[in-house]
């Protein structure tokens, strides 16, 4: 039986976007994206699950918050969570709850430039002022702590001179998220 698979965003769902590649090629084949929750309204994520066909739903941050996203889920009768791009603060019960069933990609080998106020170009910043050669990225569980759950998978791309943040976050996207998290997703759903 697939499992339901919920998305977790907050942009403008590239990783979402590696994911439906990911489920349409039969690189997922253990589980089925069937839902799309985002904290900001209008992000183009929520575009990208409509054009697939999956249901997407803006849950505004504030009061109820996390009440609103845990009834979405189980609505959706989800089993697995996939954090993409989502930069709200998921709280210690809320992960609780999902022990091992939560999945987030982060931008680096961690434990390198991870944990609070780690996110986007600034991982990508701090890795080149420290001068590392190797960087990439990380997915892993969610625990109560900022990236420090348990190691999925990892897949280390090298920086090469001249590499802006910019320039390092694409390649690190295109070389290493885009194929650890559908791998890691694949592996997870068929294990429960």
């Amino acid at each position: 039986m697939l499992k339901n698979i919920a998305v977790l965003v907050s942009g403008g769902g590239t990783n979402l976007q590696a994911l439906i590649d990911a489920q349409n090629s039969g690189i997922i084949k253990s589980g089925k994206i069937s839902l799309v929750i985002s904290d900001r309204e209008g992000a183009y994520a929520l575009e990208r699950a409509k054009n697939a066909g999956i249901d997407g739903v803006y849950i505004k941050k504030g009061e109820g918050f996390e009440e609103n996203i845990i009834k979405a889920l189980e609505d959706a009768k989800t089993d697995i969570i996939v954090l993409a791009g989502f930069l709200s603060i998921l709280s210690e019960s809320f992960v609780k709850k999902y022990d091992k069933r939560i999945i987030n990609v982060h931008p680096s080998l961690i434990p390198s430039f991870c944990g609070d106020g780690f996110y986007g170009l600034r991982v990508h910043k701090a890795a080149l002022e420290k001068g590392v050669k190797v960087s990439g990225a990380t997915t892993h569980f969610v625990n109560e702590i900022t990236d420090g759950g348990e190691i999925i998978m990892q897949k280390a791309v090298e920086v090469l001179d001249g590499d802006t943040p910019e320039i390092l976050q694409k390649r690190i996207m295109e070389q290493a998220e885009w194929k650890i998290l559908p791998l890691s997703v694949e592996k997870v759903c068929s294990e429960l």
